[in-house]
């Protein structure tokens, strides 16, 4: 096991991977140029800057969920555990899916009915009735980061078709290149994303066929590798935005991710916090926690336009803001309402 990481090692691994890439996530969603500076010269400058951050950084978070989540669910794969794995998916995310999705509709029927309070939500008076909850919990209509989610278990669900291909490399293979075609195209009606079924499908191939490489222990050559695709990703990246090529964002995607786990180390990681085990509700939370505090800071000064390294500050502060809130929430739900933390997180 020298030059591999041991259970416990690879576990803690994906810990700090997952917590990285659900701080990093949060910039995505943190923009706040207009909001506070109106049109005005120094808003262009600081919609560049954030969108710099959340377009490098932030941008590699979901993909990495998609690729890990492959990666976990066929790792050591048989037709024998598919059972197992769908009741286990059942719990750590239909679950979660629904009781999540009803909270954020309920949270905006209630917010929208409290005149200060629906000022900073901005959706008026949120209906309430059964076909709106229907609605809100199956298409996460007032949850819009739960996307992924529900990508997820359609990947989950799909995965007696999906892993007869994906088991041979030459049908594997093939099948990303048809997803990769469809990025290009963009075709509609499909119930998952091409973009997502890319970096599903990378995750699931990898563990299949390169268990060994992915969960070796650190050395120069894998940080030297993960430079690599690092840099490869950061040109890609401009490649895409020179052709306007949907294709090449995937891939520069799935470089920067690769990347990432490659230069991460295994063995000499340190053990993961308590707080940095809890990724999934860090990144539930944080739509409703930044939109709060955005709204909530821009109404708190009354119409004045700050200078704009303001709003660029908190933007670049908001992932410890947000971390620090729900650490806080997570700790008074787990010891006050555990019942109701077990649902919230599947159980995780």
């Amino acid at each position: 096991m020298g030059n591999h990481m041991t259970e416990l090692e690879f576990r803690n691994k994906v810990t700090w991977f997952s917590f990285a890439l659900s701080l990093l996530v949060i910039w995505v969603h943190s923009y706040n140029a207009e909001l506070f500076l109106g049109y005005q010269a120094a808003t262009g400058m600081v919609y560049v800057l954030e969108h710099r951050i959340g377009d490098w950084l932030g941008q590699i978070a979901v993909p990495g969920f998609f690729m890990i989540s492959g990666y976990r669910f066929y790792r050591d794969f048989d037709w024998g555990k598919l059972r197992g794995k769908w009741q286990r998916r059942i719990k750590s995310l239909l679950v979660p899916y629904i009781v999540w999705n009803f909270l954020y509709y309920l949270s905006y029927v209630i917010a929208s009915r409290i005149p200060a309070v629906g000022d900073v939500v901005g959706k008026g008076v949120v209906e309430f009735s059964l076909t709106a909850v229907v609605d809100a919990v199956v298409a996460h209509t007032y949850n819009n980061v739960f996307w992924y989610l529900y990508q997820l278990l359609w990947l989950v669900l799909l995965a007696p078709v999906l892993y007869p291909l994906l088991k041979r490399v030459w049908s594997g293979l093939l099948l990303l290149l048809f997803f990769w075609i469809l990025v290009q195209v963009k075709p509609d009606g499909f119930p998952v994303n091409p973009d997502a079924m890319i970096y599903y499908g990378s995750g699931a191939m990898l563990a299949l066929y390169c268990r060994d490489t992915v969960e070796g222990a650190g050395n120069g050559k894998r940080l030297a590798a993960g430079l690599f695709s690092l840099l490869a990703a950061a040109a890609i990246y401009y490649i895409g935005l020179w052709r306007a090529c949907g294709p090449s964002f995937v891939l520069c995607r799935l470089c920067a991710v690769t990347g990432f786990w490659l230069v991460l180390p295994g063995k000499s990681l340190p053990e993961a916090k308590d707080f940095m085990k809890h990724s999934f509700f860090l990144y539930a939370v944080h739509f409703a926690l930044v939109r709060l505090i955005n709204k909530g800071a821009a109404m708190l000064m009354g119409g004045a336009v700050p200078e704009w390294y303001g709003p660029f500050g908190l933007f670049l502060v908001m992932p410890l803001l947000v971390l620090l809130i729900s650490t806080v929430m997570e700790k008074t739900l787990r010891r006050y309402m555990p019942g109701l933390w077990k649902l919230l997180t599947g159980d995780r």
